[in-house]
């Protein structure tokens, strides 16, 4: 399975599309094509199913792929720091 930042940039880099092609043939805005470039979905900025179909759609990529690329990973559980004073 492929990170979506990784997907994203290659299936651009073989149509020779900027982010900002990406974001003037899909309507999703320019800041947020490039957020998705480098942090994929495990960033701040999360992509919409609309969006990844647009994505999927524009790039000639499997949607499935797309969709599954999107799925955040589960973070690390937090663990209390061994020199942390319990309250």
């Amino acid at each position: 399975m492929h990170d979506l930042a990784r997907l994203l940039d290659d299936a651009m880099h073989r149509h020779h599309l900027s982010a900002e092609a990406v974001a003037l043939a899909t309507g999703i805005r320019t800041p947020r094509v490039r957020a998705f470039l480098e942090d994929g979905a495990a960033g701040p900025v999360h992509p919409t199913r609309e969006e990844l179909v647009e994505l999927s759609r524009l790039l000639a990529l499997p949607q499935t792929e797309v969709l599954e690329a999107s799925r955040r990973r589960p973070s690390r559980p937090n663990r209390m720091r061994r020199d942390a004073v319990p309250g």
